[in-house]
């Protein structure tokens, strides 16, 4: 099919600007030229004259497992693997129609998210297109471990443990075999596990390093689920490609980071949803009681991290409580409420994405070569971000999902 974008404001990511009047002329799933004037003779027009129009947008930290209900973690022991695989696809599903072409999974049960990306490759479903990491890799009594009781044993669950760097290859090896993207780590605890330190780091120097060598042996890239300065500082020692959240980043962390050139992913949403809605939306008091050590300190964090020139990427973690797949453009007005211009927030979810998960070469664009992503606003987001969260348009491939 012959299709071209008449486009009233086109969003580039080289001027970091909208542009007037131009069309996007898609072939099938690739974008073969990028132009102003009259539309040619022969193409299918559609018609987006009156709309801000940007590449498809990449949400580069989210957990299809989860739904953002206030217990989903307790289904874990509950739930069928299967179960797991249905809701993810259709927390996939809602994300592309909320605007995001792209996500990566930051962690899955029993590979459902590698099983949800060969249902949509395979052109047997639909969503988006997905880059996952299959199960975290975790330290015992860690962030992605389970914390039952120990006579309960479970087959499944969302991090593999491991605890000497025998065993981090091993893991490394495993999910990687299994069709893991990349290798996810849990570098430090969490918000949403209880019985561990928020900010406590939990692998070594040289576990992490076993991790990250095999990764960079096979082309894979990295990340680190981190809060705080040790568990962040030995991540980006063992050459780690993106730390996830960083709430708790201190300076000599932020330095680390800067002059390493690793990335940074914020994810906002979750800390101010927490936050927000409490124990009143049925979250667990000791979860809130966690979160408070974090979510104010992370604006802070994030805001100096972005002054200081640290390369950062557009990511939501969504599916914990209150932040609900389809809803995670709230994370574009969290980033201008601390101080991100709107462009640069746009960047983060567009080529930024696109060069952190090493697929600018075929998204996070619109120019000729690239896959046919794009999305479409009916305001300018530069003067009102908000307006993001009400995508109107949503186009993968060359395929409009919504219109």
């Amino acid at each position: 099919m012959k299709q071209a974008v008449k486009c009233g404001h086109l969003f580039s990511t080289a001027a970091k600007c909208f542009a007037a009047d131009q069309n996007v002329y898609v072939e099938d799933n690739r974008i073969t030229e990028v132009s102003g004037g009259e539309v040619k003779p022969g193409w299918q027009v559609v018609d987006l004259s009156d709309k801000y129009v940007l590449p498809g947008l990449i949400d580069t930290h989210v957990h299809v497992n989860l739904s953002g209900g206030p217990t989903d973690m307790g289904q874990f022991g509950h739930l069928s693997v299967p179960d797991f695989a249905i809701i993810s696809l259709l927390n996939a599903q809602a994300d592309l129609m909320a605007g995001f072409t792209t996500l990566r999974d930051e962690g899955a049960i029993g590979f459902t998210d590698v099983a949800v990306k060969n249902a949509i490759n395979s052109g047997r479903t639909w969503g988006p297109r997905m880059f996952v990491s299959g199960m975290a890799l975790t330290a015992t009594g860690g962030h992605a471990d389970t914390h039952f009781a120990p006579y309960v044993k479970i087959d499944e669950q969302m991090g593999l443990t491991c605890d000497s760097p025998a065993e981090c290859r091993a893991a490394a090896r495993y999910v990687m075999k299994f069709g893991a993207d990349q290798i996810k780590v849990m570098s430090t605890g969490g918000v949403m596990s209880q019985g561990d330190d928020v900010g406590a780091p939990e692998f070594t120097l040289d576990e992490l390093k076993a991790i990250v060598e095999l990764a960079n042996n096979r082309g894979r890239i990295t990340s680190a689920h981190a809060h705080a300065g040790d568990g962040i500082k030995l991540a980006v020692k063992a050459g780690i490609t993106t730390i996830e959240h960083a709430s708790l980043a201190d300076d000599e962390a932020h330095e680390m980071m800067l002059a390493a050139g690793t990335w940074l992913v914020p994810t906002l949403c979750p800390g101010a949803n927490i936050l927000e809605y409490g124990t009143a939306a049925g979250i667990p008091k000791w979860m809130v009681d966690k979160d408070e050590l974090v979510a104010h300190a992370h604006g802070i964090a994030t805001k100096k991290a972005f002054d200081m020139g640290i390369k950062m990427a557009f990511g939501t973690d969504c599916g914990p409580p209150s932040t609900r797949h389809g809803e995670q453009a709230h994370e574009f007005t969290l980033l201008a409420r601390i101080g991100v211009p709107a462009a640069d927030a746009l960047m983060m979810a567009t080529a930024n994405a696109a060069a952190m998960l090493r697929m600018d070469d075929k998204i996070g664009s619109v120019e000729a070569g690239k896959l046919a992503d794009l999305v479409a606003v009916d305001s300018d987001p530069i003067a009102d971000i908000t307006v993001m969260e009400r995508v109107g348009f949503v186009m993968k491939d060359g395929k409009i999902y919504k219109q």
